[in-house]
């Protein structure tokens, strides 16, 4: 088995635009990857409150570092493609570290779908959640 087999996070590589966002891994929960941001101007929408796209961005990419890692650990490397991202925004972020897991609720072959939650200071209650449809090609 290879290390990144073995250790989730460290088959993580953030893609530029979440490094750009300021995201970073967290931790792990169970062997999904917590993925965090703190807030700046680089984030920031209406003065003082996250940007709907950064949230969204956060979201996207927990959702796309849960289901590496599962496909990881399987010893899977196949292109991801989006089919479909819904955003559901139910607070609006403040002035603090943000948080963000995916779960995946389906893996099968060809398609997975992965729920993904954000939250501040209370996991019980999110500021926003998304569901991810990913196609999934097998690489020649």
């Amino acid at each position: 088995m290879s290390d990144t087999q073995d250790d989730p996070a460290a088959a993580l590589v953030l893609p530029p635009y979440a490094r750009a966002l300021g995201v970073s891994l967290h931790g792990l929960e169970g062997e999904l990857p917590v993925l965090t941001v703190g807030f700046s101007s680089v984030i920031e929408g209406r003065p003082g409150a996250f940007h709907g796209g950064a949230t969204a961005g956060l979201l996207e990419n927990a959702g796309y570092a849960a289901l590496r890692a599962v496909l990881v650990r399987e010893g899977r490397n196949p292109q991801l493609k989006p089919v479909n991202i819904t955003v559901q925004f139910l607070a609006a972020g403040k002035q603090k570290q943000t948080y963000a897991v995916g779960r995946i609720t389906r893996l099968g072959r060809r398609n997975a779908n992965i729920a993904v939650e954000a939250w501040q200071d209370d996991r019980e209650r999110p500021i926003a959640t998304a569901i991810l449809n990913i196609l999934m090609a097998e690489r020649d």
